[in-house]
């Protein structure tokens, strides 16, 4: 299994990892991981399994178990006890990675729009959109009309490259650049049927999160439909090493929303992180 990656910033920086949520490709962090090397870090955007130019599980298996362990790997052959910023099924793996046997060593983790348990309604609002189109589209500017329709609140972009990056021609179609094969397993690790799964799930994160004893930052998107104001609360009071911040205007996908404000909420963590070891 390979994992394709992307690398900012001097060699001999802290050490910092971009892990983006699912569906999406390392892409969603480019304008990120410039701002935060150009800060001092040593940044690694890496593409999960199954997504973008990284390898695809031989067996077709995504259990999330086997998303702690490539953070695992990664973290080890970083070295450095790099901070973690995983954004959605990214920043669950590194919860996971830090909180259970064997933990990762890193030095803190910045959860963006993730807690111990999504809104079931917002979770499957995003696996609905990601099973929409299995035959995937015919040019891009119908991608940017279904991706516009998903997120009314963010403006449809006038240059459409960006998109590529999210997708891979099959034939004359365009694809989302993800395994086939991920999304029912993904749907079964993050947010599983039934009511005693999900409440399973959500205590085997807070134990997770617990078990980290590293600072944690909570990074909500205001609007977001997948992590309402409830659920962070009840991280926060169940998770005591937890810092919380919200950035206006952003839904699930904050950084993409909001890239800016998202950089300005999560530096004064970071800096206190750095400043502290």
């Amino acid at each position: 299994m390979v994992l394709a990656a992307e690398v900012w910033g001097a060699p001999d920086a802290p050490p910092l990892v971009l892990l983006h949520g699912g569906g999406q490709t390392r892409g969603a962090w480019g304008t990120a991981g410039r701002r935060l090397a150009a800060r001092g870090w040593r940044v690694v955007a890496a593409d999960l399994r199954g997504h973008g130019q990284s390898g695809w599980s031989p067996d077709g298996s995504y259990d999330i178990d086997l998303f702690a362990d490539d953070v695992r790997v990664l973290v080890a052959a970083l070295g450095g006890r790099p901070v973690l910023v995983g954004a959605s099924l990214g920043g669950l793996s590194s919860l996971l990675a830090a909180g259970e046997a064997p933990r990762a060593a890193v030095r803190a983790l910045v959860l963006v729009d993730v807690a111990h348990r999504p809104d079931p309604a917002g979770a499957r609002r995003i696996l609905d959109f990601m099973a929409a189109r299995p035959d995937g589209f015919s040019s891009l500017d119908e991608v940017a009309d279904a991706v516009a329709a998903y997120l009314p609140h963010r403006p449809r972009p006038e240059a459409l490259d960006g998109l590529r990056r999210n997708l891979r021609r099959e034939g004359a179609r365009w694809v989302w650049h993800w395994d086939p094969r991920l999304l029912k397993r993904l749907a079964d690790s993050i947010h599983p049927a039934g009511a005693a799964a999900r409440h399973q799930a959500a205590a085997r994160h807070l134990a997770a999160a617990r078990a980290a004893d590293v600072p944690i930052l909570l990074v909500r998107g205001a609007i977001s439909d997948v992590v309402p104001e409830a659920i962070a609360a009840e991280f926060c009071v169940s998770v005591p090493c937890v810092h919380r911040v919200e950035v206006a205007g952003a839904g699930h996908m904050v950084a993409g929303d909001r890239n800016e404000h998202f950089i300005e909420a999560i530096l004064p963590f970071l800096t206190r992180i750095r400043e502290s070891t």
